[in-house]
């Protein structure tokens, strides 16, 4: 049995990490949430978790939380989803992108290194790959990001490796694809206004939050020229983070990289298909250009996690995403009236 020590989950009132909140919480973990609330919501962290509002950078909070906390001296781990995500705004604003997610991260390992937190998780991306010459991608494909987003990543992914040689100190890399879905009982979704993620469009415009999808390029090389891409139940996606949690506090003297999708994709086309059949409505879609750096196809070669891990996806069913996720979008709306 794994000794379950205390967590901290920065960005645990966000999307994935506010999913990787309950996982632990449901399998009995003492979990405490660090989170500035730009982007998350205090609505998303259930009772019983202790929750600090402020910044990952703040070395200070870091030390108290961790004394608060009973973490440090070779207790303790750390589940790093804090950061920015969009990828077009990386662009446009590439200091905020290095700032948030590579300088604040290397705060955040200093803040575990000089309490003696011994395990971290960090939630990366398969942006780190940028366009891939093969897929299925697998972990050892080249890392050539496009965008200032996926070079943050993997910025972050070089220190934890630099660090775990010099320090008592393990990690897990998990480079999420296209994460989908919400809680099955409905505790919490995605929840972000003006959301890029495809299937959260889809649902938005699906209740009347949007008045239409734009479908961007219909030149791709795949089967309907859209491009296809590995959409993952977010809830499968937090229960690898948990079932990685327990495997480099078994194994201290190892740390892991491992991609988290399910290894087929789906068009754009295809989602938008699966979202009228679920909703029983026909979404307006609008066919516009191409944007920059979008491959025809993304999708994950799982095989590593699913030979490192006990890890056996429960929702992997494009039909039972879309539903999840069309649920959480109605009780949102019930949450924060638009």
């Amino acid at each position: 049995m794994t000794t379950k020590h205390p967590v901290l989950v920065t960005g645990g009132a966000g999307y994935i990490g506010s999913h990787a909140v309950l996982a632990l919480k449901d399998a009995g973990w003492s979990v405490a949430v660090i989170d500035n609330l730009v982007t998350g919501f205090r609505f998303a962290i259930p009772e019983g978790v202790a929750f600090y509002e402020g910044d990952i950078e703040d070395a200070d909070l870091l030390a108290r939380i961790f004394a608060d906390q009973g973490m440090g001296d070779g207790k303790g781990a750390i589940m790093h989803f804090a950061g920015s995500v969009v990828v077009p705004e990386s662009v446009e604003n590439p200091l905020k992108y290095y700032h948030n997610n590579t300088a604040k991260s290397r705060a955040l390992i200093e803040a575990a290194i000089t309490a003696g937190v011994p395990h971290f998780i960090f939630s990366s991306t398969a942006a780190t790959y940028g366009i891939p010459k093969v897929s299925p991608v697998t972990e050892d494909a080249p890392k050539e990001p496009i965008n200032p987003y996926g070079m943050s990543k993997l910025m972050t992914e070089a220190m934890l490796g630099d660090v775990s040689r010099a320090h008592p100190f393990n990690y897990c890399v998990l480079r999420y694809f296209n994460v989908a879905g919400a809680d099955p009982q409905g505790r919490t979704g995605q929840s972000t206004a003006g959301a890029t993620h495809l299937i959260k469009v889809a649902v938005e415009a699906a209740l009347g939050k949007r008045s239409h999808v734009g479908v961007f390029g219909t030149d791709f090389d795949t089967p309907d020229g859209t491009g296809v891409r590995d959409y993952i139940h977010v809830s499968d996606l937090a229960s690898a983070h948990v079932l990685a949690l327990e495997a480099i506090i078994a194994q201290p003297l190892q740390s892991l990289t491992m991609n988290c999708g399910y290894g087929r994709g789906f068009s754009v086309l295809e989602v938008l298909d699966a979202v009228d059949r679920v909703t029983n409505l026909t979404i307006d879609r609008r066919f516009e250009g191409r944007r920059a750096g979008d491959p025809d196809a993304l999708i994950s070669n799982n095989e590593r996690i699913k030979s490192r891990l006990p890890w056996t996806p429960q929702y992997d069913d494009l039909g039972m995403i879309v539903e999840h996720a069309l649920a959480w979008e109605r009780k949102l709306s019930e949450i924060r009236p638009v």
